[in-house]
């Protein structure tokens, strides 16, 4: 990476990529702040019979149905909780709006590209496919995901047929 790269930026970027860092039990999860279009608390959903238990359901987002995923029952988190803290970080996906929950969402980080490691061999607790690489901010250590590509084709199309329900 040479040193020109960064003199081509476009002015208000920042050097690096900014990450939305979230918690999931004891892990730190970073998605690419870009897809994201707010953070609210969680509030009640629609269940929707006969879908997979991350499937919380949907919800009127300001006139848009939201499908609501859990992320910690999708990582098989034991001893889910609702409480006060728990966050849905509305994501704004190439074709569609999705709403993740979370344990917490804690802050938003810039990562240069030789803070990013590339994902290891092993998956730490979701398969490798998803990740993009691990931060590194010190003694952090932060997963980093491809949101669109966890949510994948078939939870989507999932998603679509609960939309035109």
């Amino acid at each position: 990476m040479t040193g020109m790269a960064n003199v081509t930026k476009l002015a208000g970027e920042t050097v690096g990529q900014e990450f939305l860092v979230f918690t999931l039990g004891d892990e730190e999860y970073g998605i690419d702040i870009l897809k994201v279009q707010e953070i609210r608390g969680y509030d009640q959903v629609t269940r929707i019979a006969n879908t997979p238990a991350f499937i919380k359901g949907v919800t009127n987002l300001r006139g848009v149905i939201v499908p609501i995923i859990d992320l910690r029952i999708k990582f098989a988190q034991p001893g889910v909780a609702y409480n006060d803290n728990t966050v849905v970080i509305v994501l704004n996906l190439v074709q569609r709006v999705v709403g993740i929950v979370v344990d917490g969402v804690s802050d938003v980080l810039s990562l240069t590209a030789d803070q990013i490691r590339p994902s290891p061999e092993f998956a730490v607790t979701m398969s490798t496919e998803y990740l993009t690489g691990l931060g590194a901010l010190g003694e952090r250590m932060l997963i980093l995901v491809d949101i669109e590509k966890l949510l994948s084709s078939e939870e989507m199309a999932l998603m679509d047929t609960l939309r035109s329900a």
